[in-house]
């Protein structure tokens, strides 16, 4: 089965899955990350994730974004609001 079919590109839906993959990971507390680890997970460069949350941080009320550290590259916390 071929997923190119499938798949969108789309900034859309790379942002709804990085959000369900956010709630899923949180859904038992907090949650601290640096892009580059999830980055297979999510299907993104780190790049992109860094620009995602940045967004997010604005859009999901349901969850708590925030920077948390700038060593080396930067960390995310992720708590449900």
């Amino acid at each position: 089965m071929s997923m190119s079919t499938t798949a969108q590109p789309s900034t859309e839906s790379k942002e709804s899955r990085l959000k369900r993959y956010l709630r899923d990971r949180a859904e038992d507390g907090e949650l601290y990350f640096k892009g580059k680890f999830i980055a297979e997970d999510v299907g993104m460069s780190p790049k992109e994730i860094g620009a995602l949350m940045v967004k997010l941080s604005d859009s999901v009320s349901d969850l708590e974004i925030e920077k948390w550290s700038y060593t080396s590259a930067t960390t995310w916390r992720v708590a449900p609001a």
